[in-house]
């Protein structure tokens, strides 16, 4: 329990990004993926990156100067028709890695152009459901 707070949902997720690397986020979130990109505030947009959302989701593509490709830490976005998005991903070229080891979920891993890790689940349906 926590005293006079409360979390009420994720709001974005960022993902480090080299500079200049913008076109080839839209061609990811936006082409692949068919999120919508957002306009920055202009004293945010002047510092380089992207903005995507699609359903609840926001992913923010922040540069930073000694860009590094998150391998281990990474954002788990929760989908419907988990298949169709990994079906969607191999077409693309983007390697799909299926992982069952959590319970209650279906899962894979995949990575961004630029090689972030990312994961994409799906709960399994419930007994009786």
């Amino acid at each position: 329990m926590t005293s006079g707070f409360a979390f009420e949902r994720l709001h974005h997720v960022q993902l480090d990004i080299p500079a200049g690397a913008e076109d080839e986020c839209r061609a990811f979130w936006r082409d692949v993926l068919g999120m919508t990109e957002l306009a920055k505030p202009p004293v945010l947009a002047a510092r380089g990156g992207c903005w995507f959302r699609g359903g609840g989701v926001e992913v923010h593509l922040g540069v930073v100067p000694e860009f590094r490709p998150a391998r281990k830490g990474h954002p788990g976005i929760q989908v419907r028709a988990l298949d169709a998005l990994a079906e969607r991903l191999a077409a693309h070229g983007h390697e799909v890695v299926r992982d069952d080891n959590l319970p209650g979920h279906r899962r894979f891993h995949t990575a961004d152009n630029l090689g972030n890790r990312l994961e994409f689940l799906e709960p399994l349906p419930t007994a009786g459901a």
